[in-house]
């Protein structure tokens, strides 16, 4: 047994180690930031991430359920500046849809029975505006020093961000004591990209041609499932690719904006500085312009 497990921690050291890592700072770095943000170094040039997937729910003790498909999908665009002491910036600005679909016959769900609770309930669909970098990245520091820094994983010719971004914050919809009672919002996301290596790190190449990714998601219940303080989790799995052409958005995605969300073909304007909306956000609209309760989120 003792051989077999030393053996097993081998393969897994020497397949962890396969990839060059590329790393970069300064000028480059920061061009490179751009490419994988907004697919172009081109700015004011509208770029289309789309996805589609599975939500899962993990309760300890029960089967995994299917619950939902899902598709989605994100418009940005670049704002570029330049600072006489940071050097070049670029602030992304974007909004976002993801429609909940039913498992088995993949049409939209409006209204959708929870198993647990028996109840049937009106399912609000992802629709953020905006989400967008909340401040410009720079080349250097306030004091002009280089501080742009990035890295990616380098197999053959392919290029491969990886990130897993942590979130833990108090629940847009809690009350003012929820470091004694809880009520934090905890989740994480992991995004796993995927570029040609020469058109990411050469710089006469301006325009990415592809950009395939993958978005994994970990977080406590929608709130629009009314599961209230009920224990488990759900598991998002999903793939998908950024364009520059708005002529290859995916059939299904075109006539769900040009059904529902038509100010979702174009982002917003680069120098838009509205907060960001989250599911949390846009739930407590929904709520108190069904009356149930008031903007600052207390029932009526």
């Amino acid at each position: 047994m003792k051989t077999k497990i030393t053996l097993l921690f081998s393969l897994v050291f020497a397949f962890s180690v396969q990839a060059q890592e590329m790393k970069f700072e300064g000028a480059k770095a920061l061009e490179i930031r751009q490419k994988t943000t907004c697919n172009t170094l081109e700015e004011g040039k509208p770029v289309y991430g789309m996805w589609e997937g599975r939500i899962w729910s993990r309760v300890q003790g029960e089967k995994d359920r299917l619950l939902f498909k899902v598709v989605g999908i994100n418009v940005r665009q670049c704002d570029c500046v330049e600072d006489p002491i940071r050097g070049k910036g670029f602030r992304s600005v974007g909004r976002e849809i993801m429609m909940y679909l039913d498992p088995v016959t993949n049409e939209i769900l409006d209204k959708w029975e929870n198993p647990w609770t028996g109840e049937t309930v009106d399912v609000v669909h992802v629709a953020n505006d905006p989400v967008s970098m909340r401040s410009y990245a720079y080349e250097k520091d306030e004091d002009g020093k280089v501080s742009a820094k990035t890295s990616f994983r380098k197999y053959g010719d392919v290029a491969v961000t990886s990130y897993e971004i942590p979130l833990f914050y108090n629940n847009p919809l809690s009350g003012d004591y929820q470091k004694y009672v809880g009520g934090t919002y905890h989740a994480m996301e992991i995004f796993n990209t995927y570029y040609k290596a020469e058109e990411l790190t050469n710089s006469n190449i301006k325009d990415l041609s592809q950009s395939n990714i993958s978005w994994s998601r970990i977080s406590q219940w929608l709130p629009w499932m009314e599961m209230g303080s009920r224990p488990g989790w759900i598991v998002a799995n999903a793939t998908g690719e950024s364009i520059l052409n708005k002529d290859g958005i995916w059939d299904r995605l075109e006539v769900i904006l040009n059904d529902r969300y038509p100010i979702y073909f174009n982002p917003p304007e680069k120098d838009d500085k509205r907060p960001n909306e989250t599911s949390w956000t846009v739930f407590k609209k929904f709520l108190a312009d069904k009356g149930e309760v008031t903007e600052e989120g207390k029932k009526e």
